[in-house]
């Protein structure tokens, strides 16, 4: 397993360390880099390590788990996640983007600015006391990360600090074990062998609301029914939802054209456990119409690229029992 180590703004740290102080926690983080490009892809799941730059000694300050990548202008990054962005106010994270973009005026603020947004779930922050040292071999021409190995090496030692940090802070945060064992996975599992932790293991990351968005997009990449691929056309539903018990979970969400996710939420339409989509008969018997949704009865849903990925069976069949209108 790889674990990105990821050059981070110190008072993008500072902001979320004290976000993650209140009550309710901290759930996820947008890493967003203001030039709107995506430069890293690593694998849904593994660990992204925040590491301070030079002045301040290139220490490591937390993780949490990459999730998604989404290209967001400024207000939409805001509007997704407020404060989860690193700063107190849209105005704030604006000033950073100036800050970093030569040529780019502080005024008027431009909210269709497009920027890189690595989604972080289930984001860990260490205070000053516990940061970790950073990479022994960091090359000073590494301007936005790397890749380590946490088996071996430098990597291993961060990735274990890490870990013994988070332990200490008490998070509840899923990165090893099983994620079939409990509902609720603990951090780390303990083993019998001389190696504190076990062996590592990808995982579902618990997402937050707005990181289930895109994670959801990322994941599929089109409307699971329709093939639709414009974005903004399309929806990332749950198929149980959060006020139901529902989690944010890729495995329980359907990229779905917004039209159809109305229809899915009101139950005229479903999709079975063996991924067929169904169109109920009060459609067609209340409204007189339908005809463009019958067309698609029976239609094997599109689905990720990962099993991982794919709708739960179980969560299909509760939407075919409790929400779909069968008569």
């Amino acid at each position: 397993m790889r674990a990105y180590i990821a050059n981070t703004d110190y008072d993008w740290y500072r902001h979320l360390l004290q976000v993650s102080r209140r009550p309710a926690g901290l759930d996820e983080a947008n890493f967003w880099r203001p030039s709107g490009r995506r430069v890293v892809k690593p694998a849904y799941g593994s660990p992204f390590v925040f590491k301070l730059k030079k002045q301040h000694g290139h220490a490591i300050v937390g993780f949490g788990l990459w999730a998604a990548y989404a290209r967001l202008s400024v207000e939409e990054a805001w509007q997704t996640f407020g404060e989860k962005n690193g700063a107190a106010t849209r105005e704030a994270v604006w000033k950073r983007v100036v800050q970093y973009v030569q040529g780019l005026p502080a005024f008027p603020y431009r909210p269709t600015h497009p920027i890189g947004c690595d989604l972080i779930a289930g984001p860990v922050f260490f205070p000053e006391e516990l940061w970790i040292a950073g990479p022994a071999d960091w090359k000073p021409n590494i301007v936005t990360g790397k890749g380590y190995e946490v088996a071996t090496g430098e990597g291993r030692r961060i990735w274990h600090a890490c870990l013994e940090r988070a332990a200490l802070l008490g998070p509840a945060v899923p990165l090893i074990g099983d994620p079939g064992q409990a509902e609720q996975p603990t951090l780390f599992t303990e083993t019998n062998e001389p190696e504190r932790f076990g062996a590592p293991q990808l995982v579902r990351p618990r997402l937050g609301q707005g990181t289930f968005r895109y994670a959801v997009q990322t994941a599929y990449g089109k409307c699971a029914v329709t093939r639709e691929h414009s974005l903004p056309a399309l929806d990332a539903a749950h198929i149980v939802p959060v006020a139901a018990g529902g989690p944010h979970e890729i495995s329980n969400g359907l990229l779905l054209r917004a039209d159809i996710h109305r229809l899915f939420d009101r139950g005229y339409v479903t999709v079975t456990p063996d991924y067929q989509f169904k169109v109920s008969p009060r459609l067609a018997n209340e409204f007189d119409n339908g005809k463009v949704y019958y067309e698609l009865e029976d239609r094997r849903l599109w689905l990720p690229k990962h099993s991982e990925h794919f709708p739960k069976r179980e969560w299909l069949e509760q939407h075919e029992a409790e929400v779909f209108l069968k008569y």
